[in-house]
C-alpha cells in the first residue's frame, strides 16, 4: 500500500510538472505570436506610406509636365522608377523573412527617392511652376509622406528587433524554428537615411543658382 501511494504521488508530481511546462510553453508561444503579429502590422504601415508616395507621383508628374520646356528625361526617370517599385511584389500583410527580397524592395524604393529628389531640384529652375498652389500642395504632401516613411521604417525595425530577440532567447530558440517562427530582416540604414529627402524650397533663391 505504501509503495502504491509513493507511485501515485510521483505520478501526481509528474503531471503537475508537465502541466507547468505546458503552461510556460503555451504562454511563450502566444507571446511569439503577438510579437510576430506586431511586426506584420508594422510592415503593413510601411507598405501604406510607400504606397501613398507612389500614388502622389502621377499627380506630381502631371503637374510639372505642364511647364514649358521642362526636362522630359527627368519625367521619364521618375516614371520608370515608380514602375520598378510596382514590380517588387511583397505581401503587404506579412513581413518578409527573406533578406534578399527586402533588399530588392529597399533598392527599388531608393531609386524612386533619388528620382524624386532630382525632380524637385530641377523644379527650382521653374519659379512659376513651384509657386503654383497645386505644386505647393503636392510638395507638402510629399514632405509629410517622406517623414512618415522614416518613422514607420524605424518602428518596423523596433518591432522586428523585439521579435528576433525573443526567438533567439532560451528556451524559446529550442522550438521557435519547429513552430515556424523565423528571423525577420531589418531595414538597413544608408548614408543620410536618418534625414528625409529635403523638399522645402527657398523661394527667394535665384533659379539660376541651383543646378540639377
Amino acid at each position: 500500500m505504501k509503495k502504491l501511494l509513493v507511485v501515485v504521488a510521483i505520478l501526481i508530481v509528474l503531471v503537475l510538472l508537465l502541466l507547468f511546462v505546458v503552461a510556460i510553453a503555451g504562454g511563450s508561444y502566444n507571446h511569439l505570436v503577438g510579437l510576430s503579429q506586431a511586426v506584420d502590422s508594422q510592415w503593413a504601415q510601411v507598405q501604406n506610406v510607400y504606397q501613398r508616395r507612389a500614388d502622389l507621383v502621377p499627380n506630381l508628374v502631371a503637374t510639372v509636365s505642364g511647364a514649358a520646356n521642362f526636362e522630359k528625361s527627368t519625367l521619364t526617370e521618375i516614371t520608370a522608377a515608380r514602375a520598378s517599385v510596382g514590380q517588387v511584389k511583397l505581401d503587404p500583410n506579412s513581413a518578409p523573412t527573406d533578406p534578399a527580397k527586402l533588399a530588392a524592395f529597399e533598392s527599388a524604393q531608393g531609386q524612386l527617392s533619388s528620382a524624386l529628389s532630382r525632380l524637385l531640384v530641377v523644379v527650382e529652375r521653374y519659379p512659376d511652376l513651384k509657386a503654383t498652389a497645386n505644386f505647393q500642395d503636392l510638395q507638402a504632401q510629399l514632405e509629410g509622406t517622406e517623414n512618415r516613411i522614416s518613422v514607420e521604417r524605424r518602428d518596423f525595425n523596433i518591432a522586428a528587433q523585439k521579435y528576433n530577440t525573443a526567438i533567439k532567447s532560451f528556451p524559446t530558440f529550442l522550438y521557435a524554428g519547429i513552430c515556424h517562427f523565423y528571423e525577420k530582416p531589418y531595414f538597413t540604414a544608408t548614408a543620410g537615411a536618418e534625414t528625409p529627402p529635403k523638399v522645402q524650397f527657398d523661394f527667394n533663391q535665384p533659379a539660376s543658382a541651383t543646378k540639377p
